[in-house]
């Protein structure tokens, strides 16, 4: 099998895992404390609803106009180096707020995107919105990690993951109160997500080996979900005029990285997406 940049970060994180002596159970205690979660998939799911308008087919069923909006908190990435190395994560959280985005994704990883615990903790204290934790996640720890910064859901990453890791720290982070956006790439693993009772599942349109993005796959993969789970379009998004079509496969949001923080202004750039003018 090829090796992807995939298996060198998670080899990374696995080490650290094993290296990690902390009690479960103490760490299930703390985070028994934090504040109840604000509602990831619910933002989501409002969000695509107020996009619903009448349709032009004259049988008056509903067509999606617009889709929410995941905008992410991030500095570098394996494939692109630097993005936006200075980024303000409470400058960037409040004006993806203001622009419109319904949630945020903050990356936490520091060796491979130079992100922090710290960035999430900052950047929602900023605003109101749900906060997704993306990292890799490879151990009941590092779910309970993520509810103790304050995130709302967390990343599972079909991937990275096997049958039982896949399920008990799905089981996990929904007991936690927090959603669980599950991470899928192929057919095989948006069936995997499936049957675990995934809510949310996110489609990467990038290849794990060649980066090329496939925006076939996202259309294609999309008829596999359920129409109750929020399928959620990930990489690739380049502008408004890529929404349109992920609307109308069955998606009710997309996460968009890349085309937000190498711009200037992060409210612009999301109504941009939105195609908000004024």
């Amino acid at each position: 099998m090829t090796a992807t940049y995939l298996d060198k970060i998670l080899d990374d994180h696995r080490s650290e895992a094993a290296a990690d002596t902390r009690s479960l159970d103490r760490l299930l205690e703390k985070a028994a404390g934090v504040e109840p979660p604000r509602g990831f998939a619910r933002a989501l799911r409002q969000a695509a609803d107020r996009g619903r308008a009448p349709g032009g087919d004259g049988n008056g069923a509903d067509t999606v106009e617009t889709l929410a909006v995941i905008s992410e908190i991030k500095r570098r990435s394996p494939s692109k180096g630097d993005l936006n190395p200075d980024l303000d994560p409470v400058r960037w959280a409040a004006g993806y707020a203001a622009g419109g985005a319904s949630c945020l994704s903050v990356l936490t990883d520091g060796g491979y995107f130079g992100g922090s615990a710290d960035d999430l903790m900052a950047a929602r204290a900023a605003v109101d919105l749900p906060v997704l934790r993306k990292d890799f996640t490879v151990s009941a720890n590092d779910v309970v990690d993520t509810r103790l910064m304050g995130a709302d859901a967390v990343l599972l990453i079909v991937a990275a993951l096997d049958d039982v890791e896949l399920a008990d720290f799905h089981d996990l982070g929904r007991e936690l109160g927090m959603d669980v956006l599950v991470e899928t790439h192929d057919e095989a693993e948006v069936e995997r997500a499936v049957a675990v009772g995934a809510t949310v599942i996110g489609v990467n349109q990038r290849d794990l080996v060649t980066f090329e993005v496939d925006r076939e796959r996202a259309a294609r993969l999309a008829r596999l979900i359920p129409d109750e789970v929020v399928a959620v379009a990930e990489s690739g998004i380049a502008g408004p005029d890529d929404l349109p079509p992920l609307a109308r496969a069955g998606y009710r949001a997309v996460l968009v990285g890349e085309a937000l923080v190498t711009g200037h202004d992060p409210e612009s750039g999301v109504r941009w997406l939105l195609g908000v003018v004024g």
